[in-house]
């Protein structure tokens, strides 16, 4: 500018004395002077906005120490509201004789006070005008009646806020009116401090102490910069209220109540209402902004960061692999042990594909090749979680797990983004709420929208009742006494963005049919669980943060039904998410991890789906079903929890269907008998959980509704299907049940301990069509009093025998028994087992050993010849019980035979396409092996005693 040659710097010092009209005046003299003016946003600007006793600073009351983007805007904004009062106002009185040449009549200003114009606030509104100004000079100002507002009048009280202080009753009638920098009190004949039941009224700058405000549609109200102590905003039928940066303190019941469903009926102010919040800035989430907010996370949380993707592995944390882990559970007994289970000390190939020969046997000697691969369903993750976990290295997580922003959650959701821009009832936005009972009360199909507030130190922050609707966005809502957020009887609506943390109860809990959409909030620290659901609560829970809760993350029960997908929940003091008492849900593609307790605990009558999850790093089991569970367990990847990949009662009914389950501590699938109730609820949630505020559990039971789920199939027998379970510290599957279990086309590999064990099993244990293989012990082992059914199983190149068995009642039918390095099948003392059409091989020890005097029937077997110096054929001597009939024995006649498993190929076969999440994800589970033995042998071969059952 050279304007008299001045510089920039002493021009701005020369305009920071003008006043707001001269500011407007120099702003219309050029572009030049226009840039001039706007530059003077921290000085001239900033002093006109905090100078100004109508309004506070932008950011009070949560954030007075954070300076807005703009003070002139944030100035421009608050005197544009400050004028809405006044947009319905029409030509005053015209001259009587000109009645084209139309005058408009001066505002006049009434004053009010000792020696003033009036002595009280009745008799200046006896004589106002219509939009006169009534200015109250310092004072205590009593009506001892009820004032009427007839026509639209300003009142401002003269000084600094608390100088003027009203104890009146008003009621008013007329379309307009303002009220400024007073204080309010009710009068000493009704609690009852201002009404209005059709006009529009506007608060700006005042205080409200121990009364009430009430507004009925289709009457409007905009309230900004004021105090509320125990003080109650009733909002009945309201079109559209508007109450901005207020502070809500003390109150002894709600301190805003939106009741009713908003009135059709609108009045003049409703549509600048509307212009003056799509005018104002939003608080949606823009495109380059992160939609989580600022949170002071504990020391114990540093490692999570909300914008990346990866999980950080501490040392401590990650179960051993299999090859430090055999020395843990299940058993262990080494070679020469009692029941003559061995344990290979060679290095581990179980990976590798190959059955390894010995290194000491030179070329003269048997050597054997047994080439072949297993497949299992792929993890619907990819291949982030194939391999062992690593102390101190991070995991990618796919993308289909990367949490999205808020912004990108209301762009893929229509009817959520249309919700989120809604105005519809009241709109409150900015205040604060606290050291009181409640926050917001919204009943009776009322409508509510709450954007950048904070509520703490409530006994609740916000519920939302009878079919009314609540938008809640950006919030900070902590240290609540019971829950946060509070939906029942048909409640809904959307809650994004919000941080919940450090309540005394759930986060939000959510009863009889509500079924909001939850989205894209952080839920933390509470010292019950994150969200609760129950009482045939519904819901759509997605896409948030669960975390450092000290019961469960999400917790569903009494027909609860949500639906939970995409949310990371981690940290847990209890469980990731438990389902209980008859809870059901569709739980599906979140990330569970680093909980105390299971990832997902099922109990009691529970039956959710839970479906292509990633739950992993636990410091106990991934999924846990305990008694009377039932549910859907399909599609997900269950890596390296300390405890067991899945661990259920034998009085449950789950459907465990193509998961992948590797690298937990313990066993991969654990089926145990029922254990005492003392331990049933492990972690602080289960029985002693407290639903008080709506009776007891039993008043759930009438409201039930009718379970047309299609998917959930029936399930009488508990069945464990088409999973992947390896690499596990212990066996693959361990079961100790006094019930029926199914055990049906698995891929068992490369476990710590056995492929399977059967410990207890007084019903039957049907283990059919599934690859055993590569396990550290025997591929099965069935100890005494089991019933058990082993048919069209591939058990191959286990490290010890292939099956062993002490069972009274075991029937070992069309297997494919190969390569094992102990014994094919060995049978025990006392044990009754019917070995009938297999194909049986081992490579260092015997075909079939019977040990004692076992009980067998040995039928229609193929057994091919192992290593010549424990084959040969021996005949059975004193056990009668051991009765052989049409077995065929293969031995070799030439170096160069080859046998093949043809006709059938080898098992196990899968007659039924795989059952998966998706056709897409579950791929072919085990693909038929291609099996081949060839065999190299020094010298003759024995032509009557080749036979490899023989009586130790």
């Amino acid at each position: 500018m050279e304007a008299g040659g001045l510089p920039l710097e002493l021009w701005r010092m020369i305009l920071a004395y003008l006043h707001l009209p001269d500011l407007g005046r120099c702003s219309l003299v050029c572009r030049a002077w226009y840039e001039l003016i706007l530059s003077l946003d921290s000085t001239r600007w900033r002093q006109l906005c905090l100078g100004c006793t109508e309004c506070r600073h932008p950011n009070w009351p949560n954030q007075p120490d954070v300076e807005p983007e703009s003070w002139r805007e944030a100035f421009k904004q608050h005197y544009l509201a400050s004028k809405t009062w006044t947009k319905n106002a029409l030509d005053l009185e015209s001259s009587v004789c000109f009645s084209l040449f139309r005058r408009r009549k001066e505002r006049r200003t009434l004053s009010v006070g000792p020696g003033r114009e009036f002595d009280s606030l009745g008799s200046a509104l006896a004589m106002a005008s219509l939009y006169d100004r009534i200015v109250l000079f310092p004072g205590v100002y009593e009506e001892q009646g009820e004032i009427i507002l007839k026509v639209p009048v300003e009142i401002v009280g003269r000084g600094k806020l608390g100088e003027v202080a009203l104890l009146a009753s008003i009621d008013q009638h007329c379309s307009t009116t303002r009220l400024c920098n007073l204080v309010f009190m009710p009068a000493w004949f009704s609690p009852i401090m201002y009404k209005t039941t059709s006009g529009h009224v506007q608060f700006d700058n005042c205080n409200f102490e121990n009364g009430h405000i009430q507004v009925h549609g289709p009457g409007t109200c905009q309230v900004k910069f004021c105090i509320f102590k125990n003080t109650h905003v009733f909002l009945h039928n309201v079109p559209l209220c508007v109450l901005e940066n207020c502070e809500f303190v003390g109150s002894e019941n709600n301190s805003v109540t939106v009741e009713g469903h908003p009135s059709a009926d609108k009045n003049w102010a409703y549509k600048y209402l509307l212009g003056l919040i799509k005018s104002s800035p939003s608080l949606l989430p823009t495109e380059d902004s992160d939609f989580l907010m600022s949170v002071d996370l504990e020391s114990r949380d540093q490692a999570w960061s909300p914008k990346t993707c990866d999980i950080v592995i501490e040392g401590s944390q990650s179960p051993p692999s299999p090859a430090s882990s055999s020395s843990k559970a299940g058993s262990q007994e080494t070679e020469g042990g009692s029941d003559g289970e061995r344990v290979a000390q060679t290095p581990d190939s179980s990976d590798g594909g190959l059955s390894p020969s010995g290194e000491d046997e030179d070329e003269d000697q048997l050597t054997y090749r047994l080439s072949y691969q297993v497949q299992g369903p792929r993890p619907v993750l990819g291949g982030s979680f194939l391999g062992p976990p690593l102390p101190g290295a991070s995991i990618q997580l796919p993308s289909c797990l990367v949490l999205n922003s808020l912004q990108q959650e209301l762009q893929k959701d229509k009817e959520a983004m249309a919700l989120a821009s809604s105005v519809q009832g009241c709109l409150i936005r900015k205040c604060l709420f606290r050291d009181g009972k409640g926050g917001v009360f919204v009943c009776s199909y009322g409508r509510a929208k709450m954007e950048g507030n904070v509520f703490r130190n409530l006994t609740y922050a916000v519920r939302c009742i009878h079919n009314s609707k609540i938008v809640m966005l950006r919030n900070h809502i902590h240290r609540c006494r019971a829950s946060g957020i509070f939906l029942r009887l048909e409640g809904g609506g959307l809650i994004a963005g919000n941080n919940i943390y450090h309540n005394g109860e759930a986060g939000v809990d959510i009863r009889k049919k509500s079924n909001p959409l939850i989205l894209c909030n952080q839920i933390h620290h509470g010292l019950r669980s994150g969200i609760v659901v129950l009482g045939n609560g519904k819901g759509v829970i997605r896409n948030n943060q669960i975390f450092s809760n000290k019961e469960a993350g999400i917790y569903i029960l009494y027909h609860g039904n949500p639906i939970v997908s995409g949310n990371h929940i981690f940290k847990g003091r209890a469980a990731g998410i438990a389902v209980n008492e008859n809870g059901k849900g569709l739980i599906t593609e979140n990330v569970i991890r680093e909980n105390q307790w299971g990832g997902v605990d099922i109990r009691r009558g529970g039956v959710p789906v839970l479906r292509s999850n990633l739950i992993c790093f636990g410091y106990s089991d991934g999924v846990v079903v305990g008694d009377e569970g039932k549910g859907l367990i399909e599609g997900n990847t269950i890596y390296a929890n300390k405890g067991c990949g899945v661990w259920m009662m034998s009085s449950s009914l789950p459907h465990v269907t193509s998961n992948h389950v590797s690298y937990n501590g313990l066993y991969g699938v654990a089926v145990f008998s029922q254990k005492d109730g003392a331990s049933e609820f492990p972690g602080g949630h289960g029985a002693q959980e407290n639903f008080s505020e709506d009776g007891d559990a039993i008043l759930w039971e009438p409201e039930l509704e009718k379970d047309d789920d299609p998917l959930r199939r029936p399930v009488t027998v508990a069945l464990v299907e088409s999973n992947s379970v390896n690499h596990n510290g212990a066996s693959g599957l361990y079961v100790q049940s006094s019930e029926a279990l199914h055990v049906t086309a698995n891929v068992i590999h490369a476990n710590g301990d056995r492929g399977i064990t059967v410990a207890q099993s007084s019903q039957l244990t049907r283990v059919a069509n599934n690859s055993i293989s590569c396990n550290r012990q025997s591929g099965v082992k069935v100890e005494a009093q089991c019933k058990v059914e082993l048919r069209g199983n591939g058990i191959y190149d286990n490290r010890g025998h292939g099956v062993i068995t002490k069972g009274d009642s075991t029937v070992v039918i069309e297997n494919d028994i190969i390569g094992n390095r102990g014994s094919g099948l060995q049978l025990l003392p006392r044990s009754d087992t019917k070995v009938i059409k297999n194909r049986i091989h081992s490579f260092r020890a015997y075909g079939i050993a019977v040990r004692g005097r076992a009980k067998a029937l040995v039928q229609d077997n193929i057994i091919f010849q192992g290593k010549t110096s424990k084959t040969i054929f021996q005949q059975i001597a004193n056990n009668r019980d051991c009765v052989m009939q049409n077995n065929k024995f293969l031995v070799f006649r030439k170096k160069s035979d080859t046998w093949r498993l043809v006709n059938p190929p080898a098992r196990p076969h899968l007659e039924n396409p795989l059952r998966g999440p998706s056709a897409g994800h579950s791929g072919q589970k085990v693909t038929a092996m291609g099996t081949r033995i060839t065999a190299r042998v020094e010298g003759g071969y024995h032509s009557n005693r080749s036979i490899f059952c023989t009586i130790l």
